[in-house]
Protein backbone atom coordinates (compact mmCIF):
# COMPACT_ATOMS: atom_id res chain seq x y z
CA UNK A 1 0.00 0.00 0.00
CA UNK A 2 1.41 3.39 -1.01
CA UNK A 3 1.70 6.37 1.31
CA UNK A 4 -1.21 8.18 -0.40
CA UNK A 5 -3.59 5.23 -0.07
CA UNK A 6 -2.49 4.52 3.48
CA UNK A 7 -2.84 8.15 4.53
CA UNK A 8 -6.24 8.53 2.86
CA UNK A 9 -7.54 5.36 4.51
CA UNK A 10 -6.29 6.25 7.99
CA UNK A 11 -7.68 9.78 8.11
CA UNK A 12 -11.12 10.88 7.02
CA UNK A 13 -10.02 14.48 6.37
CA UNK A 14 -7.60 16.17 4.00
CA UNK A 15 -6.62 19.66 2.86
CA UNK A 16 -7.30 21.00 -0.63
CA UNK A 17 -5.56 24.04 -2.13
CA UNK A 18 -8.47 26.02 -3.57
CA UNK A 19 -9.19 29.74 -3.02
CA UNK A 20 -7.49 29.05 0.31
CA UNK A 21 -6.58 25.80 2.07
CA UNK A 22 -9.85 23.95 2.70
CA UNK A 23 -10.41 21.06 5.08
CA UNK A 24 -12.66 18.36 3.63
CA UNK A 25 -13.90 14.94 4.69
CA UNK A 26 -13.60 12.13 2.19
CA UNK A 27 -13.35 8.40 1.63
CA UNK A 28 -10.85 6.24 -0.28
CA UNK A 29 -12.49 3.91 -2.84
CA UNK A 30 -11.14 2.18 -5.96
CA UNK A 31 -7.72 3.87 -5.88
CA UNK A 32 -9.14 7.38 -5.59
CA UNK A 33 -10.41 9.92 -3.09
CA UNK A 34 -14.12 10.72 -3.17
CA UNK A 35 -15.77 13.73 -1.59
CA UNK A 36 -19.01 15.65 -1.90
CA UNK A 37 -19.67 19.39 -2.17
CA UNK A 38 -22.71 21.64 -2.54
CA UNK A 39 -26.33 21.04 -1.65
CA UNK A 40 -25.76 21.58 2.06
CA UNK A 41 -22.47 19.68 2.10
CA UNK A 42 -18.95 21.05 2.58
CA UNK A 43 -18.31 24.17 0.49
CA UNK A 44 -15.33 23.60 -1.81
CA UNK A 45 -15.48 26.57 -4.21
CA UNK A 46 -14.01 25.97 -7.63
CA UNK A 47 -13.24 22.28 -7.10
CA UNK A 48 -15.84 20.90 -9.52
CA UNK A 49 -14.55 23.22 -12.26
CA UNK A 50 -10.86 22.49 -11.68
CA UNK A 51 -8.83 20.03 -13.72
CA UNK A 52 -6.31 19.48 -10.95
CA UNK A 53 -5.95 20.23 -7.24
CA UNK A 54 -3.16 20.01 -4.67
CA UNK A 55 -4.04 17.60 -1.86
CA UNK A 56 -2.32 17.38 1.52
CA UNK A 57 -2.77 14.43 3.85
CA UNK A 58 -1.75 14.80 7.44
CA UNK A 59 -0.79 12.13 9.92
CA UNK A 60 -3.66 11.10 12.15
CA UNK A 61 -1.13 10.45 14.92
CA UNK A 62 0.69 13.77 15.16
CA UNK A 63 -1.03 16.08 12.63
CA UNK A 64 2.17 16.61 10.68
CA UNK A 65 2.17 16.65 6.90
CA UNK A 66 2.29 13.07 5.66
CA UNK A 67 2.23 13.69 1.90
CA UNK A 68 1.21 16.37 -0.60
CA UNK A 69 0.38 15.55 -4.22
CA UNK A 70 -1.53 16.75 -7.26
CA UNK A 71 -4.73 14.98 -8.22
CA UNK A 72 -6.93 15.15 -11.28
CA UNK A 73 -10.49 16.26 -10.56
CA UNK A 74 -13.49 14.44 -12.02
CA UNK A 75 -17.17 15.12 -11.32
CA UNK A 76 -18.83 11.74 -10.83
CA UNK A 77 -22.08 10.75 -12.51
CA UNK A 78 -23.69 9.51 -9.31
CA UNK A 79 -26.07 7.16 -11.15
CA UNK A 80 -23.12 5.49 -12.88
CA UNK A 81 -21.04 5.07 -9.69
CA UNK A 82 -23.41 3.70 -7.03
CA UNK A 83 -20.66 1.81 -5.15
CA UNK A 84 -18.48 4.90 -4.81
CA UNK A 85 -21.43 7.06 -3.72
CA UNK A 86 -22.50 4.41 -1.18
CA UNK A 87 -18.95 4.25 0.22
CA UNK A 88 -18.93 8.02 0.56
CA UNK A 89 -22.39 8.13 2.15
CA UNK A 90 -21.30 5.52 4.71
CA UNK A 91 -18.66 7.99 5.93
CA UNK A 92 -21.09 10.93 6.17
CA UNK A 93 -21.56 11.48 9.88
CA UNK A 94 -24.52 13.31 11.38
CA UNK A 95 -26.39 13.86 8.13
CA UNK A 96 -29.58 15.81 8.89
CA UNK A 97 -31.51 13.66 6.41
CA UNK A 98 -29.88 10.24 6.73
CA UNK A 99 -32.54 8.27 4.86
CA UNK A 100 -32.80 10.88 2.08
CA UNK A 101 -29.11 11.66 1.83
CA UNK A 102 -28.54 10.06 -1.58
CA UNK A 103 -31.62 11.78 -3.02
CA UNK A 104 -30.34 15.16 -1.81
CA UNK A 105 -26.90 14.51 -3.24
CA UNK A 106 -28.35 13.48 -6.60
CA UNK A 107 -30.48 16.64 -6.73
CA UNK A 108 -28.14 19.29 -5.36
CA UNK A 109 -24.59 18.05 -4.67
CA UNK A 110 -21.58 17.05 -6.71
CA UNK A 111 -19.56 13.97 -5.92
CA UNK A 112 -15.94 14.50 -6.86
CA UNK A 113 -13.27 11.89 -7.59
CA UNK A 114 -9.65 12.86 -7.04
CA UNK A 115 -7.14 10.62 -8.77
CA UNK A 116 -3.59 11.04 -7.47
CA UNK A 117 -1.12 11.91 -10.24
CA UNK A 118 2.23 10.23 -10.48
CA UNK A 119 5.06 12.59 -9.52
CA UNK A 120 6.92 13.95 -12.56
Amino acid sequence: MGVIEEGAKKSSVLWLSLDRPRLAWHTWHDDAIYLVTGGGEQPLPGLAEAEEVRVTLRSKDNGGRLVAFDASVEVVDQAQAPDAVAALAKERLNAPDGTRLLERWAAASKVIRLVPREPA
